[in-house]
């Protein structure tokens, strides 16, 4: 007897499920139901956008699902995980492990070089210096930055110090790679080259988890998320994904007719 085996089944591995959770915030006499109910599940592999106006509840879900915070009511399982309830040194180790963060500040420290700062979660993961900067180096070199090595971030561009930020996301490799408003800071042609760059990691199979207020750079993703007033308003498949370099190419052709 033959046995059919559907392979999407086999490769879909949930690596985020939330279940109903809720975050409240008391400042004095006054509540903030900042989520009120959101279950959402999300697979390895998926390239997943959170938009949302101010006030929806996007940057809390997303502290919550970047184990920056917990939720005051239901439960959050990270790659199998119940992280629900976890202590804040728990989440730290969770974060490490689990997680590489892309901001829209960069983050990086001023005073160190690139490749210091790539290495820096390594710290925390307690691996020696030698194996530290190998595996920095290969991070910076996979996002095009290896002969930027030594230089600071004051001696960086824009969309390289984003690299380099992005670079430090991948280097301990992170189940999820979370990206807060990633080009909320670059010019258009460097927003499509960072773009450009997050296609081809979700291409090689990272798991890419994106907020965004913009909807231009919310439909790079795969699927969207839409939240307002702390739900979930739709949550879609992305049917118009957009072509980074079909779009960088556009940009130049309407530059060059100028």
């Amino acid at each position: 007897m033959l046995h059919f085996i559907n392979l999407n089944l086999i490769m879909a591995k949930e690596i985020i499920s939330t279940n109903n959770i809720s975050k409240i915030y008391r400042m004095g006499s006054e509540v903030i139901e900042a989520l009120k109910s959101v279950t959402i599940s999300i697979n390895k592999g998926e390239y997943v956008a959170f938009m949302g106006p101010s006030g929806s509840g996007k940057s809390t879900l997303m502290n919550i699902v970047g184990c920056l915070d917990t939720p005051t009511g239901g439960e959050y399982v990270l790659n199998g995980k119940d992280v629900s309830n976890m202590t804040e040194n728990e989440l730290a180790e969770i974060r490490n492990k689990e997680i590489g963060f892309v901001f829209q500040t960069f983050n990086l420290l001023p005073r160190s070089s690139s490749l210091d700062n790539v290495a820096l979660p390594l710290i925390y993961a307690g691996i020696s210096r030698y194996e530290r900067d190998e595996m920095a180096m290969q991070a910076l070199v996979n996002v095009g930055l290896g002969d930027r090595a030594k230089h600071r971030p004051n001696e960086l561009s824009g969309g390289q110090r984003q690299r380099v930020a992005i670079a430090r996301a991948l280097v301990n490799n992170p189940s999820i790679i979370l990206a807060d408003e990633p080009t909320g800071n670059l010019d258009t042609k460097t927003s499509y080259e960072i773009m450009d760059l997050f296609d081809q990691l979700h291409k090689k199979g990272n798991t890419i988890i994106m907020v965004t207020h913009e909807d231009d750079i919310a439909h790079y993703a795969h699927r969207i998320v839409r939240l307002r007033d702390g739900l979930v308003e739709t949550d879609l498949r992305n049917e118009n994904i957009t072509n980074p370099v079909l779009e960088k190419a556009r940009l130049e052709k309407v530059k060059a007719s100028y």
